[in-house]
């Protein structure tokens, strides 16, 4: 690539990556378009989207794990049943056409933003709930479901896992982002990275500028949203899903 299609992979990188960070997610709605637009295929688009947003799971967590603590076993519960769906979503996607799962991902990511703005208090407060056995089950099987959407589609998964921790095991917006940074964007991504490196193409050229706006975008993202806490990380969860929403549904 020249040097002037690297600064704007840097640029695009660096904006993308910092507004998922500080949402909890949607990447995918500026970055993966963009590779598109320059000239990558679906698939290769794709793979390569999935490696450099490792990089965004490296920043965020070394924003985080400075401030916070990770609990062990939502890390243990979000490896054992994410990681899977995301080898099974990464090793279906390059097989079937991408349309109608992009529409009907489209107006599920429009409902949580449409729902999360009608739920004032959603997110705002810590509230522990579902950590039996039984409520670890369904929350790690919901998980499973996220992490088969996550390895076959681009766009938005993140946010599903952000919003899932939120209602189902009662975190709030810093803590659910938290871990889906970390979680989603270190494991599930690089999961989904090897699985598409291996059956797809990578390209390898365009990682450095796509790594190196992933890495500082997931650090800014994280501190601006441990700097202003749940109330403006709820606000751009909503305007991110809305926009991810409308940005899918036109295709």
């Amino acid at each position: 690539m020249n040097p002037v299609d690297q600064f704007i992979l840097l640029v695009v990188s660096f904006v993308a990556n910092t507004f998922s960070a500080f949402s909890g997610g949607g990447a995918g709605l500026i970055q993966f378009p963009v590779l598109i637009f320059l000239g990558l295929s679906f698939g290769v688009a794709l793979a390569t989207h999935k490696v450099a947003s490792v990089a965004l799971g490296v920043g965020a967590a070394l924003r985080y794990l400075s401030s916070s603590e990770l609990e062990r076993r939502f890390v243990v519960l979000m490896l054992l049943y994410g990681v899977p769906g995301v080898v099974i979503g990464g090793s279906v996607i390059l097989l079937v056409p991408d349309r109608i799962a992009e529409i009907a991902l489209g107006i599920l990511t429009g409902c949580l933003g449409v729902y999360s703005m009608f739920k004032s208090a959603l997110g705002q407060e810590y509230n522990p709930m579902h950590r039996g056995q039984s409520g670890m089950l369904i929350g790690g099987l919901v998980l499973f479901f996220l992490g088969v959407l996550n390895g076959s589609l681009t766009s938005g998964t993140g946010l599903f896992v952000t919003l899932w921790l939120v209602l189902w095991f009662g975190m709030d917006y810093q803590r659910a982002v938290a871990y889906t940074l970390t979680m989603v964007g270190l494991f599930w991504n690089g999961t989904g990275a090897i699985t598409l490196g291996i059956l797809g193409e990578i390209r390898w050229e365009w990682l450095p500028a796509l790594l190196v706006g992933s890495l500082l975008g997931g650090y800014t993202g994280s501190h601006l949203a441990i700097k202003h806490g749940n109330r403006w990380i709820k606000r751009a969860f909503e305007l991110v899903t809305l926009l991810i929403s409308v940005k899918l549904l036109w295709g």
